[in-house]
């Protein structure tokens, strides 16, 4: 068989005639999964990435002479528009400023040490940080408590390390409020919410005592989310299947979305907070106008069982990331308005840890990060085809259990840092600032990678929120740095905070005892403590029974007759 070169050709009809083919073709050119589109681009797998990325190939194909006499024909009868394909293996990546962006640990002594976190397997990521506080979900018995750490507190924190644990029950989530760096809401299995006060420069004793307790929920509670741009409006979700909306200045729930038939997974909204997406284990994907509780658009994601949604910010999309029906895992894009499929569906590898996605609304990145995994994806997400790009990924040998976020204004611009993760490393006891850095070589205020983005003041207040009122965040910008806001106090009733003083030592300043020396300590001052108690109150008994005697005499006495 001759092999001859031809030239590829358009005709006026579209068709293709023919294609140049070399005379020494590779022979890994004629493998059958690299024959060629119309186009000459071919899907191929981006093991990187874990997603299908399109790559322009180098094309040969061999004809015989018997075969390539009917297409020159048909090409000298029309007018030909020569289309040459460009020979390459590398991928087509679509240009981006953040394609370099890498992830930076913190250095040991900058990270938080000697932290027992929780082993509670519930799917949460058990760490809340805002641009003062850190805090975590701790292991403990006979209740749930969390630590509240300053940011400026780093290094190895002390066993007894004062705790806020005040719940009955195991604690699950954990949020600050977005507008008051101190608020933080908490829940847990003991069926309550609770939103707690922290002092100024963190915590000098044990809390107990919350500023506000709410009981609405009938079994445990599982999420906790305050409104992005309403101040004191928060939403819980329970293992009762309900949705319980809270306004805290009466410290009262005003509305409850009752249409989940199973376990609530994740809530998410979108930017001005009129519409709420929820995740459930009855296969679901939900809009909800949350005021009204109406379901606007429903999915049922049979073959893409989802887990964790989230809104991408002002683009009308939601990403969920969930299994595939081969149990692998799987992100999936869709239009919020039309839930009926989804944009595109991708695979991302076959490990089974759940996968917690985060979404930068200013630089449009989208983070994928996996329960149990050492590494962090991250692409960029845009409006038009193929809506998800590769950028890169972070790698780390230590597993996470969950990822905290700081929030925008709590980053350091001076090193154009985007963003920035606190991980929760188990089994070193370890929590690990993980920043993702641009690189530039300039030092000044990179404004094209810090558009001005949502800030520290509530938009609305909870009558106007509740009164059918959406606004979108008031924005600030980063240039000058964060500054805390006077302004904002929580407007619920704070009650005192008490101590319980024996024989000068405050008894809520003392953790439990962790050793069985402690223990045997803590059991013989009781014991002298009951003991003086007794003693007390014998007195004060003899005391009484003096007095009644003499009051007794004074009513006998002869000048009373």
């Amino acid at each position: 068989m001759t092999v001859t070169k031809a030239c590829l050709v358009r005709l006026g009809a579209g068709e293709l005639s023919a294609i140049q083919v070399p005379e020494a073709a590779p022979e890994a050119l004629r493998s059958k999964n690299r024959v060629p589109s119309a186009a000459g681009v071919v899907p191929q797998k981006d093991l990187r990435g874990g997603r299908w990325a399109e790559k322009t190939l180098d094309v040969s194909i061999l004809f015989s002479t018997e075969q390539l006499t009917p297409c020159l024909q048909a090409a000298s009868s029309a007018t030909p528009e020569p289309l040459f394909l460009q020979m390459s293996w590398r991928p087509q990546y679509r240009s981006s400023k953040f394609r370099n962006v890498y992830g930076k640990v913190a250095n040991r002594e900058h990270c938080f040490d000697g932290i027992p976190i929780t082993k509670n397997v519930h799917d949460n990521h058990f760490c809340a940080v805002n641009a003062r506080f850190l805090a975590i979900v701790t292991e403990s018995a006979g209740g749930g408590s969390f630590l509240v750490i300053p940011l400026e507190q780093t290094g190895r924190i002390e066993p007894n390390y004062p705790k806020v644990c005040g719940h009955q029950g195991n604690v699950l989530d954990i949020k600050w409020n977005p507008f008051i760096d101190n608020i933080i809401a908490s829940c847990s299995e003991d069926t309550s919410v609770r939103i707690w006060e922290i002092p100024e420069g963190g915590l000098k004793r044990n809390m107990t005592e919350a500023l506000l307790e709410l009981h609405g929920h009938s079994r445990r509670v599982g999420l906790v989310e305050w409104h992005p741009t309403t101040n004191n409006i928060l939403f819980s979700a329970g293992y009762d299947y309900k949705v319980l909306i809270w306004n805290l200045d009466v410290g009262e729930p005003v509305k409850m979305i009752d249409c989940h038939s199973d376990v609530i997974l994740c809530m998410s909204f979108n930017t001005d907070g009129s519409l709420l997406t929820t995740t459930c284990k009855d296969k679901k994907l939900r809009v909800i106008e949350p005021r009204s509780g109406r379901v606007l658009q429903e999915a049922n994601c049979k073959n893409h069982r989802v887990n964790r949604v989230v809104f991408l910010g002002n683009m009308k999309r939601l990403l969920t990331t969930g299994v595939s029906r081969w149990n692998t895992r799987q992100i999936a894009l869709w239009d919020q308005e039309d839930l009926s499929m989804p944009l595109i569906e991708e695979e991302i590898d076959g490990l089974s840890g759940l996968l917690f996605p985060f979404y930068d609304a200013d630089t449009h990145m989208l983070y994928l990060a996996g329960k149990g995994d050492g590494n962090i994806r991250y692409y960029e997400i845009s409006t038009e085809k193929p809506y998800l790009s590769y950028l890169m990924e972070f790698r780390s040998p230590a597993p996470q259990k969950g990822l905290g976020v700081m929030p925008k204004h709590g980053l350091d611009v001076s090193a154009c840092e985007v963003f920035r993760f606190y991980k929760l490393v188990t089994l070193k006891g370890l929590i690990e600032p993980i920043s993702m850095i641009v690189p530039r070589r300039s030092d000044s205020y990179q404004e094209d990678i810090y558009p001005m983005t949502p800030g520290t003041e509530p938009a609305l207040t909870p009558d106007e929120w509740l009164g059918g009122i959406d606004r979108d965040p008031v924005l600030m910008s980063l240039k000058e740095g964060y500054k805390k806001s006077s302004k904002m106090v929580f407007k619920a009733p704070i009650k005192e905070k008490k101590s319980v003083v024996v024989n000068g030592i405050d008894l809520l300043e003392n953790v439990p005892p962790r050793t069985e020396n402690e223990l045997l300590r803590m059991f013989f001052r009781q014991q002298d403590e009951i003991r003086r108690l007794k003693e007390e109150l014998a007195q004060k008994d003899i005391r009484i029974r003096q007095l009644q005697l003499e009051l007794k005499n004074l009513r006998n006495s002869p000048k009373n007759c």
